[in-house]
C-alpha cells in the first residue's frame, strides 16, 4: 500500500512540473537559501486581502480546507520539512510557547511532508496543540499562498494570521531558509485580533 502510495505521489510531481504553475512576482527576491535567491512558485498574497482556500490533508489522508476553520482566527506556520531542526523548533515554539496564550486561534503547521512522516513527528514531539496538515497531495495551499520553491518542491517558511473572517492581518515571509521566524510580531498581531 505504502509503495503505491509512494509510486502515485511521485507520479503526480512528475505530471505537475514547476513550468505548469506561475512564478510569485509579488514575493520575488525576498527569500534566499544560503544566501542564494530562491523563486517561489504560485499566487502571492498580502496583508488585508481575502485569505484563498486552499485543500491540504491531515494524518488520515482526509481533505482539509480554510473552510473547515468558519469563523475562527487562524496561525498557519508554515515549514519546509518537519524533518529538519529548524522546522522542528518552530513547530514546537508554536506548540509549547504559543498555542496555551491564544486558545481561541487555531494553530496549523502546514508542509510537504507525507502525512505519516508529520503523524511520526507529532507523536516524538509531543505535539499536541497544533495541526499539523501535508500540501503534498495536490500543492494546493503552496500554490495559492505563492510559497512552493522552485526545484525543490518544499514550501518556504513563513507565519500568516487570519482574523475570524479569514483575512490576512499578518504575513511574515522569512527572508532566509534556515532561520527562525520573529515571533514578536506573530505574537503582537495575535494578541491585537
Amino acid at each position: 500500500m505504502l509503495r503505491l502510495f509512494t509510486f502515485v505521489l511521485c507520479s503526480f510531481y512528475a505530471t505537475t512540473s514547476a513550468a505548469d504553475i506561475t512564478q510569485n512576482t509579488l514575493d520575488a527576491g525576498k527569500v534566499t537559501a544560503q544566501s542564494k535567491p530562491v523563486t517561489l512558485l504560485g499566487n502571492g498574497v498580502k496583508v488585508s486581502q481575502q485569505a484563498p482556500n486552499f485543500k491540504v490533508v491531515n494524518d488520515s489522508f482526509a481533505p482539509v480546507t480554510l473552510k473547515d476553520y468558519q469563523g475562527k482566527a487562524i496561525l498557519i506556520s508554515v515549514v519546509p520539512s518537519l524533518d529538519t531542526g529548524v522546522c522542528s523548533i518552530q513547530t514546537k515554539h508554536f506548540n509549547e510557547k504559543v498555542a496555551e496564550q491564544f486558545p481561541n486561534i487555531a494553530m496549523l503547521t502546514i508542509s510537504a511532508d507525507l502525512p505519516f512522516a508529520q503523524k511520526r513527528f507529532c507523536k516524538a514531539e509531543n505535539i499536541d496543540k497544533i495541526t499539523t496538515l501535508s500540501d503534498s497531495v495536490w500543492r494546493d495551499f503552496g500554490q495559492n499562498y505563492g510559497l512552493i520553491i522552485k526545484d525543490m518542491g518544499l514550501l518556504t517558511r513563513a507565519v500568516f494570521i487570519l482574523d475570524n473572517e479569514h483575512k490576512i492581518v499578518y504575513k511574515q515571509l522569512v527572508n532566509e531558509l534556515s532561520k527562525e521566524p520573529d515571533y514578536t510580531p506573530v505574537i503582537d498581531a495575535m494578541k491585537s485580533l
